[in-house]
């Protein structure tokens, strides 16, 4: 099973930038792709930006559009996710998730990183 692993999570004051990589143990094989998802206590994950594999196509939450990035490098097998302008609320642990379909036919996370820790802070 493909293993993934996050890096570059840490601590930054609001309106900083911050990038994460995730890094694949191998190529993915899925038409959902990959995407980065954070998590604070209490709350579901949440998927933040998606990327596919065949196309880079990308889908991001409304939250972060305009101001997160996400990219993969194909030949590296690395993802990456640059983080700007960022808020308080962007406070989590982020992870970044192989996707593929449910019993529904819904792309959703399947195969998780550890997480790397954000922290936003005013």
């Amino acid at each position: 099973q493909v293993q993934l692993m996050e890096s570059g999570g840490g601590a930054v004051q609001t309106g900083g930038p911050l990038k994460l990589s995730c890094s694949f143990s191998q190529y993915i094989f899925s038409g959902c792709g990959v995407g980065w998802y954070r998590q604070v206590p209490g709350k579901e994950r949440e998927l933040v930006p998606s990327i596919s594999s065949r196309d880079d196509s990308t889908v991001y939450a409304d939250t972060v559009k305009g101001r997160f990035t996400i990219s993969q490098d194909h030949a590296e097998k690395v993802l990456y996710l640059h983080m700007n302008n960022l808020k308080t609320e962007a406070t989590a642990v982020y992870y970044c998730a192989a996707m593929f379909e449910n019993s529904a036919l819904i792309c959703e996370g399947q195969v998780w990183g550890q997480g790397t820790q954000v922290t936003v802070s005013s």
